[in-house]
């Protein structure tokens, strides 16, 4: 057990994007796939291993949610520390990741991520004046799974540059639009002045 009483944090074993939307088919809330699941959703294919599965809901709808994942114990994960949510507790006001621990598996499946916005506009949680509607920004595969589009992936991918991000731009750079490339080296000139990826676009 780690600090906190939650199991081991690499005890993960995550379910693949279409597991999830199979689980939450009865919601009709706003979600999406975010991540490198996100990118590899919009290529179409997976082109790498994930080590996670990331989504996010917004806050007043993660009751919903719970309840569409039942099977699951949650834990809040902040400053290195994880604790677990008890079942009929909200998630506190500055928590806005949430990891879900398949019990009869013994495995965590999911990092579920409460964004900002509203149910009609998506909002950065990194630079809040960024904000479009959200149907500019979620797409949605042929099998009716929702990601996020892959310019705004890569902008949350820009500021940590792990090896794996600078793969997936790469990997992604080919086959965006000419609006997504405006789009993103606008906004890492905003939130990364003078970034790599910005002299590539």
């Amino acid at each position: 057990m780690t600090e906190g009483g939650a199991p081991p944090d690499d005890d993960w074993a995550p379910w693949h994007p279409n597991e999830l939307a199979q689980r939450l088919v009865t919601v009709d809330r706003p979600w999406c796939i975010v991540g490198g699941w996100a990118l590899d959703l919009w290529h179409g294919y997976q082109t790498r291993d994930h080590d996670d599965l990331e989504f996010t809901i917004l806050r007043q709808d993660f009751g919903c949610f719970r309840r569409a994942l039942a099977e699951m114990t949650f834990y809040t994960v902040a400053d290195g520390r994880m604790d677990a949510l008890p079942a009929d507790e909200e998630p506190p006001s500055d928590i806005a990741q949430i990891w879900g621990f398949d019990v009869p598996a013994a495995r965590w499946r999911v990092d579920l991520m409460i964004e900002p916005g509203e149910p009609d506009i998506w909002v950065c949680k990194r630079c809040p004046a960024i904000r479009h509607p959200r149907a500019e920004m979620v797409a949605m595969t042929p099998d009716r799974i929702p990601y996020l589009r892959p310019a705004a992936v890569l902008l949350f991918k820009a500021k940590h540059r792990r090896a794996k991000d600078q793969a997936d731009f790469e990997r992604a750079l080919p086959h965006l639009a000419r609006a997504e490339r405006l789009w993103l080296r606008d906004r890492l000139d905003r939130l990364h002045p003078g970034h790599d990826w910005a002299q590539a676009l």
